[in-house]
């Protein structure tokens, strides 16, 4: 075994540990156990944020607004609850990567309600009441599937009849796919559906990929990374070698390829059309980079190389990664195709968490890439990739060129945080306990590279200077005596976690005209960042929402242009947002000083539409694809 992968399954124990900060609130009736943490020295948080700030002025991007957490006054009291595996017993398994946030108008009054997904205890469905509140709409929607793990869930319409329906992933309890009524109430439509795989499944992308205007559905399995015996909660006990599982060809688990057949019936048709994946997928997104008008799949692979399918008119797929992407990332966790400099071709940039936990490093590496001992490094990128679009089928990977590397990157969000035309980057980053704290990356983009923002613009540091919490008690006189953190401690004694944000939606949620970010944490509760920037800015914008009619409902894969000035911007409607994250939304196009000239839209379908007319400044503009 190479010392890569030795280290890859046993890189829970070689990272020192946590410590308990300012700020995490602890039990009178225990003992905090104080750790030092690597966080505290040189390169502090407050140091890092005052260099951050001190170089603001020198940023050539829109950078003067600010986020605030608002989860209080939001009203949202969801907590995302963790297995015994990621807690007392701490395995290294697949567990720790938590779970996805996804968004949706459920009940179609405008506003964008919230789906958190959790382990244990439930999932919560939050409904929107505008001016930043919320209402815990959960039961009466009937959506909590608290009868098992969930790990993400995504919002398609996938019957065409105007609402968006909600398919959750579980872990080996079975996903399920929940039809909505209209109003907002869903109906569990799984048996019948045929989609009910119980087995260790990740994400769910909805495409169409064979153009006969339903939504597909794409189900990324990770493998096998659990034993016969259930634990508290109850959960799925995790393998101690869960990590090295990609060794062992038994423990694979296909991801499936649904064809909707139109009925409310869904087929695995992933043989049948040559797409068997059998990596260790997390997740998927669609894209078309030979502009043949049928979707094709990137499929992330967290234990080894990633796949890209493309799609041969719509009745079967060819493994083309080779050609394309002849090096990516081992340990891809986030994954987004977009055009980060306006030259009309959809760049794509993919985070790597697992080459991060291969060493030990302080906040001055942060933005360097992993040292990592390979048997063949040209084969892979040691950390975050970002390859830009030459056109012709040619990439070139500049992740290090453009300023995108970061440290702990699980997924990405992508969409315009400053309402300038160029798209910003938003990494949902850190591990949790037994880690030190990492920091939430905000990547503003100028059009050529991208400049770290999360001081300046307030993400980091956390409400209150907030970085851990509590994360679970032992009982070192009794019977936890023999627990290793017990090691010369006596009685009840409480651990602390470092808080780690897993996921990520970017989507405006007052309705105000800027983006806002909402976040799943693990094991804490989410953060609601609310942007003042439509307070302190004259900023201008366009949204669209797609109503297909020959295509799928959404508009999924619908190709966006709209013209703005001297720009186009173009965007392509895939749904996703963020590591585990698809959601309902309409596309948002901040346009600067400009105004918008024109809107073209190639639908799924084949149809290329283009308005010129009635085009507003800062509102919602819906369109309907034309019939011929």
């Amino acid at each position: 075994m190479t010392r890569f992968r030795v280290a890859l399954c046993t890189f829970f124990f070689l990272i020192g540990p946590l410590g308990a900060q300012e700020g995490a609130e602890t039990s009178p009736a225990v003992k905090p156990v104080q750790h030092p943490d690597p966080d505290i020295g040189a390169l502090s948080l407050e140091i890092r944020q005052r260099r951050q700030l001190a170089s603001a002025d020198e940023l050539a991007v829109e950078h003067g607004f600010t986020f605030s957490d608002r989860v209080e006054e939001s009203g949202i009291t969801f907590v995302q609850k963790v297995t015994e595996d990621n807690t007392v017993a701490m395995k290294p398994v697949h567990y720790d990567h938590g779970n996805g946030v996804v968004a949706a108008d459920v009940d179609g009054d405008g506003l964008l309600d919230l789906y958190f997904i959790t382990q244990l205890g439930g999932n919560e469905l939050w409904k929107n009441l505008g001016n930043g509140r919320f209402e815990n709409m959960t039961a009466r929607a009937g959506v909590a599937v608290a009868d098992r793990v969930g790990v993400t869930a995504a919002f398609a319409d996938y019957d065409n009849d105007g609402d968006p329906d909600l398919f959750v992933t579980t872990v080996r309890g079975g996903n399920i796919l929940l039809r909505n009524d209209g109003e907002g109430r869903f109906d569990d439509v799984t048996e019948e559906a045929g989609v009910g795989y119980s087995g260790h499944s990740s994400g769910v992308t909805f495409f169409d990929f064979d153009g006969d205007g339903l939504l597909d559905c794409f189900v990324t399995n990770v493998g096998s990374y659990t034993l016969e015996e259930q634990g508290p909660g109850p959960y799925w006990i995790g393998r101690v070698d869960a990590f090295v599982g990609h060794k062992y060809p038994e423990r694979s688990e296909a991801s499936i390829l649904y064809r909707n057949l139109g009925d409310g019936r869904f087929r695995d048709v992933s043989e049948e059309v040559g797409l068997v994946d059998v990596g260790w997928s997390g997740d998927a997104t669609i894209t078309d980079l030979n502009r043949d008008g049928r979707p094709d799949l990137y499929v992330l692979n967290m234990q080894g190389a990633d796949h890209y399918w493309e799609n041969v008119d719509g009745k079967r797929f060819v493994e083309k990664t080779a050609s394309l992407f002849p090096r990516t990332p081992w340990g891809a966790m986030g994954v987004k195709f977009f055009d980060y400099n306006h030259d009309g071709l959809m760049d794509l940039y993919l985070t790597d968490m697992h080459s991060d936990m291969i060493e030990h490093i302080g906040p001055d590496r942060e933005h360097l890439k992993a040292r990592i001992p390979q048997d063949d490094p040209a084969r892979f990128v040691s950390g975050n990739a970002f390859y830009v679009n030459l056109g012709e089928g040619k990439f070139r990977e500049v992740s290090d060129e453009i300023g995108v590397e970061n440290y702990w990157p699980w997924g990405v969000s992508v969409d315009d945080l400053n309402a300038d035309g160029a798209d910003d980057l938003f990494v949902a980053s850190s591990m949790s306990y037994p880690f030190r704290y990492g920091i939430n990356s905000v990547f503003l983009n100028d059009g050529t590279r991208f400049h770290p923002g999360e001081f300046i613009l307030g993400v980091e540091p956390r409400k209150d200077g907030r970085t851990h919490l509590p994360w679970f008690q032992l009982d070192c006189s009794g019977a936890d005596q023999e627990h290793e953190r017990c090691e010369g401690q006596e009685g009840r004694i409480e651990i602390h976690g470092a808080l780690g944000t897993r996921s990520s939606v970017l989507l405006d949620l007052e309705n105000d005209g800027d983006l806002d970010i909402v976040t799943n944490e693990f094991g804490s509760s989410p953060q609601i960042l609310v942007s003042d920037l439509a307070q302190r800015e004259k900023i201008n914008f366009l949204k669209v929402r797609l109503v297909g009619s020959e295509s799928n409902r959404d508009g999924l894969g619908a190709l966006v242009k709209v013209t703005a000035g001297e720009r186009t911007l173009v965007k392509r409607h895939d749904g996703k947002s963020g590591y585990l994250s698809q959601s309902s939304l309409p596309l948002y196009f901040g346009l600067g000083d400009d105004s918008a000239s024109e809107v073209e839209v190639e639908w799924p379908s084949g149809r290329v539409q283009t308005i010129t007319e009635g085009i507003a400044v800062n509102d919602l503009m819906v369109i309907h694809e034309e019939a011929d």
